[in-house]
């Protein structure tokens, strides 16, 4: 008991700090070894509040690199955790992507079938998302031609190695998409990366990574975008969060 209490205060004390600004997003909090010192408890007791306050996604933790506050929005909410589309459309807070392939009007059987579109044709677009200046996934975004149209007089989409902290989505609903986003299907696989792949999110060929498929839908239900995205797991590791009902 005294165990759980140790920890859960020792979360508390470093929630209010995050909360109120001590740490700043993607801040380094202090080390378990120097949180262990100045709180006089045990490094297993830092560990133990460190993952109360990841399961909260207050922080999150780097291998080799240490604990970060998350990134939260002006209402508070921490974005580290993907669980909504908004939380996606929050990534522009700390990262920014940078075209690998312009986007360009091309025949795609497959995407056009997810789609459930008439024709063959889609508008696609391959970028790499980063961190700080570490690649932590690369994503091909496939639309249907009249969705892809709103965004076509964007000239850093078709410029290689243009950088944005934009995503799609943001730029087709300030381009005037005329139903919103309201979900997604999602998708997860673990696959080995491609020579191609492997290149673009630095990692060994045949490595493993996770591969990411996600099919926007719009309020009238219409599949609007479909997103594959390969990441590295070392950098993006993904946390799903499930609760049960207790009623």
């Amino acid at each position: 008991m005294r165990q759980r209490s140790a920890y859960r205060a020792l979360a508390n004390d470093l929630r209010d700090a995050i909360v109120s600004g001590k740490f700043p997003p993607s801040t380094p909090l202090p080390t378990e070894a120097e949180l262990a010192t100045r709180y006089g408890v045990s490094r297993q007791t830092v560990r133990q509040a460190f993952q109360w306050l990841v399961a909260d996604s207050l922080v999150y933790r780097v291998p080799g690199r240490g604990t970060f506050a998350a990134p939260f929005s002006r209402s508070g909410t921490y974005l580290r955790t993907l669980g909504s589309v908004d939380d996606l459309l929050a990534l522009s807070l700390d990262t920014e992507l940078e075209v690998v392939a312009p986007l360009t009007r091309c025949a795609n059987v497959d995407a056009a079938a997810r789609l459930q579109l008439d024709t063959d044709e889609v508008m696609e677009v391959t970028f790499r998302r980063l961190h700080e200046g570490e690649t932590f996934c690369v994503t091909t975004v496939m639309l249907p031609v009249w969705i892809g149209r709103l965004i076509a007089d964007v000239k850093w989409l078709e410029q290689v190695g243009a950088r944005s902290p934009d995503t799609l989505i943001g730029l087709l609903e300030r381009a005037g998409l005329p139903v919103p986003i309201a979900g997604a299907h999602q998708s997860i696989t673990a696959v080995a990366a491609t020579p191609e792949i492997a290149a673009f999110i630095e990692l060994a060929p045949l490595a493993p990574t996770l591969r990411i498929d996600r099919v926007y839908f719009d309020r009238e239900g219409r599949q609007v975008e479909l997103a594959i995205t390969h990441a590295n797991p070392v950098r993006f590791p993904y946390r799903l969060e499930l609760r049960r009902s207790l009623g």
